[in-house]
């Protein structure tokens, strides 16, 4: 059975969604990051921390997408980060229309930086649009350096790529430059940070780089058409 022609007609409608959405956070001046990644290379860890550095002077959310329980979204909430949780029930990625129905949970239009913490997956999540302004791959250390070859697809689409549990760096078999060759051979345009949540490594340019992009993104809208 020939099951293409469905594929394309799911994606062309999750297209037109993630079109809403994008209009909706361009209106409301929102800067949105999907962070995309295999399991437990750290993400909620990464916007435990980030929320942290951000709180006094960014209005932030996160939307988190699990197969199962909450747990994700509730160690966000104790960090200070208001967190919807999305429990996809068995489905791998999340959609745009998944992400729209959840907006009015997540505190938007009265946020200014919007974390989407996607299911852990390298392979599903890279063909749905959100309606994002960029996507984060995340790698860790303990994961091996031969992640961005392995799933091309994400890190060929993902603006900026993140190296997770720097700090783990000396005791782990990891080649920093062999991920760094190869999201440049993916993605010339991409970056490639590393950071630890536990050290505190790398969070200001990572901090640095979203309020960079919010200020851009803010300004733009700004911009008489």
């Amino acid at each position: 059975m020939n099951t293409e022609p469905v594929r394309k007609r799911i994606l062309a409608a999750n297209d037109e969604a993630a079109r809403a959405n994008r209009e909706r956070f361009a209106a409301s001046g929102t800067l949105v990051a999907n962070l995309i990644s295999s399991p437990g290379s750290g993400k909620t860890t990464l916007l435990s921390a980030t929320a942290e550095r951000l709180h006094h002077r960014i209005r932030a959310a996160a939307i988190v997408g699990d197969v199962a329980t909450e747990l994700d979204a509730e160690r966000l909430r104790v960090a200070g980060l208001r967190a919807h949780q999305i429990v996809t029930g068995g489905a791998c990625h999340l959609d745009a229309r998944m992400l729209a129905e959840a907006l009015p949970w997540s505190g938007w239009p009265a946020v200014d930086l919007l974390f989407v913490e996607n299911v852990g997956n390298l392979v599903c999540p890279s063909s749905y649009d959100l309606g994002e302004d960029f996507k984060v791959a995340l790698v860790s250390t303990t994961e091996g350096h031969d992640k961005p070859f392995k799933y091309p697809a994400i890190f060929s689409r993902a603006d900026v790529t993140l190296v997770t549990k720097i700090d783990l760096l000396p005791h782990v078999d990891f080649d920093l430059e062999t991920v760094r060759g190869q999201v440049a051979t993916l993605n010339r345009r991409a970056r490639v940070l590393e950071v630890s949540a536990r050290t505190g490594e790398g969070l200001e340019a990572w901090c640095g780089l979203l309020t960079a992009r919010l200020e851009a993104k803010q300004r733009a809208e700004a911009v008489p058409t």
